[in-house]
C-alpha cells in the first residue's frame, strides 16, 4: 500500500471504528438511558428550553446535545427506531473530535502528524465504549478538541484562533455546563503565564474575539430558562453546576481516583507522551508550543476534575485530547526496539481476541461447545440465539480487514500506531456485531417493561413511583408511554399503582390495601428490583 494513500486508509479506519455500536441495540443503563428520556420527551413535543424526563423538569445538563439528537432521530424516523436515530449524532460528534485534535496537531506538529493524533485517539480504550454512547460527554469532546485547535491556531491567525476558543467554550457550556466551560477559560487565560508563545498583544484580539463568540451561547438559553422559570435556573446554576465543582471533598482523592484510572482508561497514549516530554526535557524544549499548550491543558483539567464533588471514568473523556497532542511528538523519536515491539504484541494480541471472539460466536449462537453455550445463557438468560446472517457477514467483514492491514501496512513510523487502532476497532465491530444483541438483553429495561406490562391491570386511573431513578422512568416512558407520578415530589398522589425501585431483598413495607402484583429485574441483574403494587378497592 502506497504512503499516498495513508490518509485514505485512516479515513476508512475512522469510519470503521466509529460505525459499530451506534445503531441495533435499545438505550442502555445508565446514561444512555436518561440521556434518550430527554431526547424523546422532545421528540413527543415537549420543550427544549427545559429538558424533561417523564414530564418532570431535568436540568442536569443544558439542551444542545439532546437537540442535535432529537434532529437526528427525527430525520432518520423512516429507516431507524428514535433512539438508534439519536444515538448517530453521537457519532457527528466524534467525528468532529477527530477532525479538530487532527487540525490542532497539525498546527503544533506539522502537516504530516495532524493524523497521529486521530490514531492515537483512536486507540485509546477509555474512548472505544464511551465515543459510542448517547451521552454529552461525546459532544464537549468535540468542544475540548475546537478549543486545542483553536489555541494553536491563534499563534498564526488570532482573529481565526479566537472564533474557534470561543466557539468550543460555547459548545461545551450548552453540553456540560459553567464548570466544564471554565476549563477552556482557564486554559485560555493561563497560556500567556507560562507559554512566551501567547505572551504577545495579538493574544489579547483572540482573547477578545473568544469572548465575543462564545457570548451568544453562553447567553440565549440561560436567560430563556430564567424567564421562564427563574426557580429552575437558580437550581440549575446552584445544584446542577456550582455544586458539582465546589462540594465538599477530598481532592487528593479526586485526583487519585484519575490518576489510577487514566494508565488503562489513556492507554497507549500517556506512555508516548511522557517519552515526549522526557525528550523534550532533556533538549530543553519543554517550552514549544507542541507540548506546553496540551500539557498545560491536561493539568488544568486534572485539577479541576480532581476538585470535584464527584469521580467517574467518564469525566476523564477531556483529557484524552490533550494527551494524544502531547503523545504525538513521541511517536517519530520512538526506538526501533521498541517500535517493533509495540507493531508485534499488537498483532499477537487482538489476532488472539478476534480469534477467541470467533470461538466465544460459535459457542453462544451455534451451541459449540454446548457446556460453554449453556454458560453464556445461564448469565443472560432470556436471549434468543441462532445464526443471523448480517453479524456473520460484518464480522467476517472486520476480521478480514484486519489481517489484510496486516499484510498491506507500509512500514512508518506510525505502524506500531496503525496497528494499535486497527486491531481496536477489529475487537470492538467483532464485539458491537456479533455480541451486541446478547449485551443488549441485560443493558436494556424493554424486556422488564413488556413483563410488568403483561401483569398490569387493563383498567387504571394512573402510575406512582418512589425510588424510581432517572433512566427507569425515562425507559418507563419510552417503552411503556406511562410517566409515573414521583411520590417524592407528588406525596399527594392518587394512583392506583405504584412502581418501587428497590434491591432483591428489600421489600417495601406498604399499607395492607397495597397489593404487590408482579416483581422483576433485567435479565442477569442481581441488583435492582422493581415491584409493582395496586391499590386493592375498599
Amino acid at each position: 500500500m502506497s504512503i499516498a494513500l495513508r490518509p485514505l486508509l485512516i479515513a476508512i479506519l475512522c469510519l470503521a471504528w466509529l460505525l459499530p455500536g451506534l445503531v441495533a441495540h435499545d438505550p442502555w443503563k445508565p446514561d444512555e438511558a436518561y440521556t434518550f428520556g430527554v431526547v424523546f420527551e422532545i421528540l413527543q413535543g415537549g420543550g427544549w428550553v427545559v429538558p424533561r424526563i417523564a414530564g418532570e423538569a431535568f436540568i442536569e445538563k443544558p439542551p444542545l446535545f439532546h437537540l442535535v439528537a432529537a434532529a437526528s432521530a427525527w430525520l432518520l424516523s423512516p429507516l431507524l427506531p428514535p433512539h438508534d436515530g439519536a444515538r448517530l449524532s453521537a457519532g457527528l460528534w466524534i467525528g468532529l473530535a477527530l477532525l479538530f485534535a487532527a487540525l490542532a496537531s497539525r498546527e503544533l506538529n506539522g502537516p504530516r502528524h495532524g493524523l497521529t493524533a486521530v490514531l492515537l485517539l483512536l486507540g485509546c480504550l477509555g474512548l472505544v465504549v464511551r465515543g459510542h454512547q448517547l451521552i454529552p460527554d461525546v459532544a464537549a469532546l468535540a468542544g475540548f478538541a475546537i478549543a486545542y485547535h483553536g489555541a494553536a491556531l491563534a499563534l498564526r491567525r488570532p482573529a481565526a484562533g479566537g472564533f474557534w476558543l470561543g466557539t468550543a467554550c460555547g459548545l461545551i457550556f450548552m453540553t456540560q455546563g459553567i464548570p466544564e466551560a471554565m476549563m477552556v477559560a482557564a486554559i485560555a487565560l493561563l497560556l500567556p503565564l507560562f507559554g512566551a508563545h501567547w505572551r504577545k498583544g495579538r493574544y489579547v484580539l483572540t482573547l477578545a474575539i473568544a469572548a465575543a463568540a462564545a457570548l451568544p451561547w453562553l447567553s440565549i438559553w440561560p436567560l430563556l430558562l430564567h424567564r421562564q422559570d427563574p426557580a429552575l435556573f437558580a437550581l440549575w446554576v446552584q445544584g446542577e453546576n456550582l455544586a458539582r465543582f465546589m462540594g465538599a471533598r477530598d481532592m487528593l482523592a479526586g485526583l487519585g481516583y484519575y490518576l489510577r484510572t487514566l494508565p488503562w482508561y489513556a492507554f497507549p497514549v500517556w506512555p508516548l507522551a511522557l517519552w515526549a516530554l522526557w525528550r523534550a526535557g532533556k533538549s530543553g524544549q519543554l517550552a514549544a508550543p507542541a507540548l506546553l499548550l496540551p500539557l498545560l491543558g491536561f493539568m488544568v483539567t486534572l485539577l479541576m476534575l480532581g476538585g470535584a464533588a464527584e469521580s467517574r471514568e467518564l469525566y476523564a473523556l477531556p483529557m484524552l485530547v490533550p494527551l494524544a497532542l502531547l503523545a504525538v511528538p513521541g511517536v517519530d523519536p520512538l526506538r526501533r526496539g521498541a517500535a517493533n515491539g509495540w507493531y508485534w504484541f499488537s498483532v499477537m494480541a487482538f489476532t488472539f481476541f478476534i480469534l477467541v471472539g470467533w470461538f466465544y460466536w460459535g459457542a453462544l449462537e451455534l451451541g459449540i461447545p454446548e457446556r460453554l453455550h449453556g454458560h453464556l445463557h445461564t448469565i443472560r438468560p432470556g436471549y434468543d440465539f441462532g445464526f443471523r446472517l448480517l453479524p456473520f457477514v460484518l464480522g467476517l467483514a472486520y476480521t478480514a480487514g484486519w489481517f489484510a492491514l496486516i499484510a498491506r501496512l507500509p512500514r512508518s513510523p506510525e505502524q506500531p500506531l496503525a496497528i494499535w487502532a486497527g486491531g481496536i476497532t477489529a475487537v470492538w465491530a467483532l464485539l458491537a456485531t456479533l455480541f451486541i444483541g446478547w449485551v443488549d438483553t441485560a443493558k436494556s429495561y424493554r424486556s422488564v417493561i413488556a413483563d410488568m406490562q403483561r401483569a398490569m391491570p387493563a383498567q387504571y386511573r394512573c402510575m406512582a413511583s418512589r425510588e424510581l431513578g432517572e433512566a427507569q422512568r425515562a425507559m418507563l416512558h419510552y417503552f411503556a408511554g406511562i410517566r409515573s407520578e414521583r411520590l417524592e415530589t407528588r406525596p399527594d398522589s392518587a394512583c392506583d399503582l405504584l412502581l418501587v425501585q428497590g434491591v432483591p431483598l428489600d421489600d417495601m413495607l406498604l399499607p395492607p390495601q397495597w397489593q404487590k402484583i408482579w416483581e422483576g429485574h433485567r435479565p442477569g441483574d442481581k441488583d435492582e428490583r422493581l415491584r409493582l403494587y395496586r391499590l386493592q378497592p375498599r
